[in-house]
Parts: C-alpha cells; sequence; structure tokens
C-alpha cells in the first residue's frame, strides 16, 4: 500500500510537470482600489491560462497606488519579471510613469521578452521602447463622438476639462477635434473650464463644481447639449445631472459601464458580476432607464481597462506560439473582441507630428452602446463609420 501511496505521487508529479506552462507572461495592473477593471482583465487571463505558482501563464503583480511618489517601486515590480527565465511576455496596463524606463532595463536584460501596454508617457519614447503599445484612439473618437451625439439629436457639443489635461497631446488633440467636427456636422462647440481633482480643491470640490454647473449650463446651452469630461472624478456628477435633467452623454474619456453609473444611479455592483460585462451593462442599462435617460446616455459595453489587460495578455500569448504576428492590426483586433463578443472594435495607428504612422503604436476604439429599453441592444455601429482623413492630420 505504501508502495502503491508513493508510486501515486510520483505519477501525479510526473504528470504536474508535464503540464507546466512552457512560458511565462508577465501582467502588471494597478489594485483593486485604484484600477479595478484593469485587475479583473488580469484575473480573467489567470482563470484562462493559470497562475504561474500553479504551474500556469500568468505572472500577476499590482504598482502602487501612490505610483507618482512611488516610481521605483513600479520599476522593480516590472523588472523583477525579468529573472524568471520562463517569461517571455510582460503586459502593463496602464502603462503608468515609470514603465518605459522599467522597459528599458528588462530589453537590457533580456531582449527576448515581449513589452507590451497602455501607456501613459511620452508617445516618443513608447515608440522606442514597446513593442506593442495600444491607446485609445482619440483621433477617431474625437470625430465619431460627435457623430454620435448628432445622431442622438444634440445641437451642442460642450467639451470639459483642465490646463492639466490639456498639456498631453493626445487629449489637446482630440478637443481640437471635437471642435472640427462640431463645425463640419453642424452643432455648436463650447470648450469649458473646469477645477482640476488634483489641486487643493479636491475630488470632492471638482465633482460639487460639476453638480452645481450643470444646471446652469443646461439653461444656457439647452437640454441638447451634449457632455463631454476628460477627468474620471468629473464623470460620476455629470451622469447623475444628466440623467436628472437632461442632456447628453456619449461615452466617457476611459469608457466604461462602471465608469461613473454606478455611483451617479445607485447600482451595486455584486461580487459575482464584478467582470461579467454583460450582467453589469443590463444591470447599469435598467438603472438608466428608470432614471429617463434611455437614448440620451451611452458607454463601450465592455470595460477598456479590462479588455486592454486581457486582449494584450490573449495577443502576447498567441505570438509567442506563432500564431499571430505582433504588430498585425487584425490579429490585435481578434484578440481584443475573444473579450467583447457582440462588440465591434476598429482603430488606426499612431501618426507623429511629422506625419509618419508607427505600427507598434495602435490606437483602438469600440463601438459605443446607448442604454434604451430594446433587449436587441444599443450599438451604434460607429465601428463601420469612416473618419474623414483630415481628422488624422489636426495638430
Amino acid at each position: 500500500m505504501k508502495k502503491l501511496f508513493i508510486l501515486s505521487l510520483l505519477v501525479v508529479f510526473s504528470v504536474a510537470l508535464f503540464a507546466a506552462a512552457p512560458f511565462h507572461i508577465g501582467v502588471v495592473t494597478g489594485t483593486v482600489s485604484q484600477s479595478e477593471d484593469d485587475l479583473r482583465g488580469a484575473e480573467q487571463l489567470i482563470k484562462e491560462y493559470g497562475a504561474v505558482e500553479d504551474g500556469g501563464y500568468i505572472m500577476h503583480v499590482t504598482y502602487p497606488d501612490n505610483f507618482m511618489q512611488e516610481v521605483d517601486t513600479t520599476i522593480a515590480q516590472i523588472v523583477g519579471l525579468a529573472d524568471d527565465p520562463l517569461m517571455k511576455a510582460i503586459v502593463v496596463n496602464q502603462a503608468v510613469p515609470g514603465t518605459v524606463a522599467a522597459f528599458r532595463a528588462v530589453r537590457e536584460m533580456r531582449p527576448d521578452i515581449l513589452l507590451l501596454g497602455h501607456p501613459h508617457e511620452d508617445p516618443n519614447m513608447v515608440i522606442e521602447t514597446f513593442d506593442l503599445a495600444i491607446y485609445p484612439d482619440n483621433v477617431a473618437r474625437g470625430y465619431l463622438i460627435i457623430l454620435a451625439a448628432k445622431r442622438l439629436g444634440a445641437d451642442t457639443f460642450m467639451h470639459i476639462s483642465f490646463p492639466r489635461h490639456m498639456g498631453y497631446e493626445l487629449l489637446s488633440r482630440r478637443r481640437d477635434i471635437m471642435r472640427e467636427a462640431c463645425n463640419d456636422l453642424g452643432l455648436e462647440f463650447v470648450d469649458m473650464g473646469s477645477p482640476d481633482p488634483t489641486s487643493d480643491i479636491g475630488i470632492a470640490g471638482a465633482q460639487q463644481f460639476i453638480l452645481e454647473k450643470v444646471p446652469a449650463w443646461l439653461e444656457q446651452y439647452g437640454p441638447r447639449t451634449a457632455f463631454f469630461c476628460t477627468n474620471d472624478a468629473h464623470t460620476e456628477p455629470l451622469l447623475k445631472r444628466i440623467a436628472e435633467l437632461g442632456g447628453y452623454f456619449i461615452e466617457a474619456d476611459l469608457p466604461s459601464p462602471t465608469m461613473g453609473y454606478p455611483g451617479a444611479l445607485g447600482v451595486t455592483i455584486t461580487e459575482n458580476e464584478k467582470g461579467d460585462w454583460p450582467a453589469i451593462t443590463a444591470k447599469v442599462q435598467e438603472a438608466v432607464i428608470a432614471k429617463g435617460g434611455a437614448n440620451r446616455m451611452g458607454t463601450w459595453a465592455y470595460s477598456l481597462g479590462y479588455t486592454c489587460t486581457a486582449g494584450l495578455g490573449e495577443h502576447a500569448k498567441r505570438v509567442i506560439e506563432g500564431d499571430s504576428e505582433i504588430t498585425d492590426f487584425d490579429d490585435l483586433m481578434e484578440a481584443m473582441m475573444k473579450y467583447t463578443p457582440g462588440a465591434g472594435w476598429n482603430g488606426s495607428l499612431y501618426v507623429d507630428a511629422d506625419g509618419i504612422e508607427h505600427e507598434n503604436f495602435v490606437l483602438i476604439y469600440q463601438d459605443t452602446y446607448v442604454f434604451n429599453p430594446y433587449t436587441s441592444g444599443g450599438f451604434l455601429g460607429m465601428t463601420e463609420e469612416t473618419v474623414p482623413e483630415k481628422y488624422f492630420y489636426i495638430d
């Protein structure tokens, strides 16, 4: 009996050894308190492919919540993944400041490791460092959000931001594209300033500003005004007032059914529902309709943060296994769509200030979903629209 037990253990050990993943993929996200959707994408990859500690493919680590003050810790977390001899790809979402420095260090140590992410640093440095970067297509969205607003009935579009955000090239460029699109499509464009939540006024003060101002804005510009804000903290109070008083909200800066809607409309997402985007979207839709926001308020049906993590991880795995090419646009879209059934994707290559396209920096967008009472869904088909070429050259 003892020999049989030992033999059984050896068989189990041999099977486990044989089944161990042939390579590892490092996935770096924020914590659940800082960027929950990004982290849920990592959990989905672990669910599919197993954690490294259990013989699987995925090694997940997080960077500090206070990442701007703890850049060295972020760098150490990313670079530490390269110590694993089986590590073949590192995905960082969101690729906060320090990621470029970390990727440069990894590149020196392990040039065989693929480096992918959703960057928050200078595009020129990203292009030099990343094998593949993806970012919301603020060029295409700058036009398509205005087109969607017009289709829903808006005659005015208000862009709400502050100087710090307008210092970011891709955000200010999107604002300028929105202004031009309004001019072309016959909407009035309003460039509205607001407090920066990172200033002395804080998040609470910035949110109170929005709560107090939206009624006056609707009074001045009318109920057919569509609103857009560049900051997450502004989104929740903006949604709350739009649901109550009127106006349109096409989609958030970083779209997700969990971006602002649960807090604005009192929607509770249970533990079992977290990461289940069809269930979350249906629950938010029910609340939007109950508040009178049907056909006025929208989102992406699947979180950008979740899809970036899961999609980049899936794409990296397929590239390592020889089934995809790292910079093949269609291969990337196929990996993203695996996690967003029913929702279309599209995008373009990043074009720098000199007019040069970069195949390793891909700008992406998902179809806009407008909450409505029809069970067939509210996708607007924006990914099928052709964005006029001139908008890609507005800087």
